[in-house]
């Protein structure tokens, strides 16, 4: 008998790995670009950048293979695959395609005593973390993904830290994020204490928490949120992320504004959805903690960009604004309709690579990031400005952008939960959204204010060089007003 057990194992375990198609194609190219950086990038510099850019192709072909197929739980239900998660790892592979562009051509401009090489495999395993945490149903593997994505941040961040602003904003990471994933873990051990299971859709789980001391189990989950809160940088887990954006090189503040959120904000809807048809009373308080989070984040988030006199700074906090909005958008996949929290997500990728690219393009033309050495830019590089000012605009939500069309939408489906439950939460979370919008205009305008509008002290003569990455901002910022004009060419095939 228990050699058919340990076979029946043995062959749900062989079974399980081909639904892993992705995953393993990038565990192989992590594998491969650490051999290349070792040996072969002696030889050819590009070696390991290439590998990478392989193995990322493979992974969004077995994507494309997923698609519109229905797989079955994997590995003991500890792995679900469903239609938004192929597409929220497709977008995710898309990004850091770009971002490790991104990272290769800022190594090729600035001079480092590191190797580039070193980093492409660090991104591929973020990668990994990223997609395990959009598919698992598993605490453990929930922690281990998000830690997985947390230590490949930290070495990005550190990696490429030539000046004392960058070191020290790399220690403020890595202390700051240990900190939270202690207290993670621990709520983590608390859970299954309760329940004897890890699995958060599963039965018995829900079924030994709801069995459990009600307030112990609330002060478990707000343990476990404050892991998740750091990785969203929301209120009040927002501490790190202003001095981390400012300090760290711009293609890996690209990537912390933008990839770690999608995977995230997606795991967030896969729990919420397991708890929100159950009788599981924190399914209710996790409601208003998303609520009155989301509150807390837009305003603190936009009010403190006002201040900013950094661009990267500026929009660190404009990140942390934006959470507020992913948080909204938990909501939204709550009421059936994950066509909205895709587009979004599509959209707010777009607007934050392209944001970056134009960012990066301007430090390198003025050395610095404040947003007072971009007077009199905008005449000198028409092109460079009037996409950037596009950018912003679809950043605020103003119409005829896919940003406006992004949050109209969401706000939509939120008042429509309004009309059925009657929340005034939800409501004050409505006024509010649409209150900071208006405020980000305030600081956003800044850009093309001093481009357009102010005069250079010193003329600018540079020339701006054209290269891949810009005429990838360039893609961006044109798909941006061609899907705020016809937003269902996205719409319809995310149904």
């Amino acid at each position: 008998m228990e050699s058919n057990n340990l076979s029946n194992i043995l062959d749900h375990v062989i079974g399980s790995v081909s639904v892993l198609g992705p995953e393993i194609a990038l565990i192989l190219t992590f594998v491969l670009s650490i051999c290349a950086s070792l040996f072969t990038d002696r030889i050819w510099r590009q070696s390991s950048f290439a590998i990478s850019v392989a193995g990322i192709a493979c992974a969004i072909y077995a994507l494309c293979q997923q698609s519109g197929q229905e797989l079955p739980p994997a590995f003991f239900e500890m792995i679900s695959i469903d239609q938004f998660s192929v597409y929220a790892r497709l977008l995710i592979a898309v990004a850091s395609l770009v971002l490790l562009l991104f990272i290769q051509q800022y190594f090729s401009y600035y001079s480092y005593r590191k190797r580039s090489a070193d980093i492409y495999p660090v991104l591929i395993a973020s990668m990994i973390g990223m997609n395990v945490l959009t598919i698992t149903n598993n605490w453990l593997l929930v922690f281990i993904s998000i830690e997985i994505l947390s230590i490949a941040s930290y070495v990005m961040v550190g990696f490429l830290s030539q000046k004392r602003k960058e070191s020290e904003a790399a220690m403020k990471y890595v202390l700051f994020g240990s900190v939270c994933a202690a207290v993670m873990l621990y709520g983590l051990s608390l859970l299954y204490g309760f329940s004897g299971s890890l699995t958060f859709n599963s039965t018995d789980h829900i079924k030994g928490l709801i069995d459990a001391p009600e307030t112990i189990v609330s002060i478990a989950l707000l343990f476990i949120f404050t892991g998740i809160g750091f990785k969203l940088s929301f209120v009040p887990f927002h501490i790190w992320s202003p001095d981390v954006y400012q300090g760290a090189p711009t293609p890996v503040t690209a990537f912390l504004a933008t990839v770690p959120k999608i995977a995230v904000v997606v795991f967030l809807t896969r729990i919420y959805t397991a708890w929100s048809d159950t009788p599981f009373y924190f399914s209710d308080f996790f409601y208003y903690i998303l609520i009155i989070t989301a509150i807390a984040t837009m305003l603190i988030g936009n009010l403190a960009a006002l201040r900013q006199t950094d661009i990267k700074r500026m929009m660190a906090y404009s990140s942390i604004g934006h959470t507020g909005i992913l948080l909204m958008m938990v909501l939204v996949y709550t009421s059936h309709q994950p066509q909205v929290l895709m587009y979004y997500l599509i959209v707010y990728t777009l607007m934050n690579l392209a944001s970056f690219i134009f960012i990066d393009q301007l430090e390198r033309i003025n050395g610095n990031t404040e947003i007072t050495s971009y007077a009199g830019l905008g005449k000198v590089y028409p092109v460079l400005f009037v996409s950037f000012t596009i950018v912003l605009i679809s950043l605020i939500g103003l119409p005829p952008t896919a940003g406006f069309i992004g949050k109209l939408l969401i706000f939509s489906s939120v008042f429509e939960v309004y009309q059925q439950d009657n929340y005034a939460l939800l409501m004050i979370l409505l006024i509010v959204g649409a209150l900071t919008a208006v405020i980000s205009l305030f600081f956003y305008f800044k850009i093309p204010l001093q481009g357009f509008l102010r005069t250079a002290e010193q003329e600018v003569t540079k020339p701006l060089k054209w290269s891949t990455l810009l005429v990838i901002a360039v893609i961006c910022t044109f798909l941006i007003l061609i899907l705020g004009i016809f937003p269902d060419m996205l719409l319809d095939r995310l149904l």
